[in-house]
């Protein structure tokens, strides 16, 4: 399918969205919808594969394999709304309790590690984790080899409070107390699929975020082979900002410091659009404007939180606002 616009008897894109835990959930949410009534027809997500707390960090450490969770917290996001869907992506998501050594392990992520054990190959047996959940996409991972994400933070020495610190773990980069100011990956050229970069290549679009910005959305920039391919495509890029800072992550950073960083990660990637809800940016609209401009990219600005008033965004609102996007090239 080439990239761009499509004619009127070719309405429906291929999508790639990358990211990772709640941030690609909420994205791959919208983008399930947009399956169903259409607009897209091919849709992949690209997930990051550097967790190393919780359960994912307990499989990984014992069986030497992927974290699965954002694997997982992706599949059910592209789990239907029918019965088989709602139960399957319950399922999937469901944490057992107890007090015994199988407490906090997630069912999904038993799943995803036992088929890769009986299988052999991480990407296959993604791809039968979602034929049995009827998924309305793919589910790839990032790299494949399990990542490590380091970070140089600034402020958390505070005789030297300019000093820079490194931080290794993406549990540790995403709860530091200090400013991080740049992240790496170990190791630094991993194995890319070729399925991720085939997706990429013959998208139409590509969705960056939204997600946890430092831990989530910029791991993808830093792997050679994917930032390769990111700049190489002729699908058109969206950046989708977060709705409020994060703690640890970004504490203080206004809109505009998100797609900052994400240059200085990433100076080659053009950004074609960037879509922002209008109560978040309100307050450094101004700022984030200039920003986008001087990207070459175009703001989008609509209504897409919650309206209970947590810093989530809404699948219905959010999947409107892709269809909007998408339309308008």
């Amino acid at each position: 399918m080439s990239a761009g616009c499509p004619g009127p008897d070719q309405r429906a894109q291929a999508v790639v969205a990358l990211g990772g835990g709640h941030g690609l959930h909420a994205s791959l949410s919208a983008l399930r919808h947009l399956v169903d009534d259409l607009t897209v027809d091919d849709l992949t997500a690209v997930v990051t594969v550097a967790d190393n707390g919780g359960s994912s960090g307990r499989l990984r450490g014992e069986f030497g394999v992927l974290p699965p969770g954002d694997l997982r917290m992706a599949l059910a996001a592209l789990c239907g709304d029918d019965d088989w869907g709602a139960t399957w992506a319950r399922v999937l998501q469901h944490r057992f309790e107890g007090d015994g050594e199988m407490r906090g392990h997630v069912v999904g992520n038993l799943l995803i590690v036992g088929l890769w054990e009986l299988l052999g190959d991480h990407v296959d047996a993604l791809d039968w984790v979602g034929r049995l959940l009827g998924a309305k996409g793919r589910v790839l991972p990032m790299a494949m080899t399990p990542m490590d994400i380091t970070a140089d933070v600034r402020g958390l020495d505070p005789d030297h409070p300019d000093a820079l610190t490194s931080v290794r773990g993406q549990v540790e980069v995403a709860t530091t107390d200090g400013v991080i100011t740049e992240i790496a990956l170990e190791p630094p050229d991993p194995e890319v699929s070729p399925a991720v970069t085939r997706a990429i290549a013959d998208a139409d679009w590509v969705v960056l975020g939204p997600g946890s910005w430092f831990s989530s959305v910029l791991p993808h920039l830093v792997v050679p082979r994917l930032r390769e391919a990111l700049v190489a495509t002729s699908a058109r890029v969206v950046v989708v900002l977060n709705l409020e800072e994060q703690a640890g992550e970004t504490g203080g950073f206004a809109p505009a410091d998100h797609l900052a960083v994400l240059a200085e990660h990433a100076p080659d990637l053009r950004i074609d659009v960037v879509l922002a809800d209008r109560a978040s940016v309100a307050d450094g609209l101004d700022e984030l404007e200039e920003t986008v401009a001087a990207l070459g990219a175009r703001l989008v600005v609509g209504e897409v939180a919650a309206d209970d008033g947590s810093p989530r965004h809404d699948p219905v609102k959010l999947a409107a606002a892709y269809a909007s996007v998408f339309e308008r090239c």
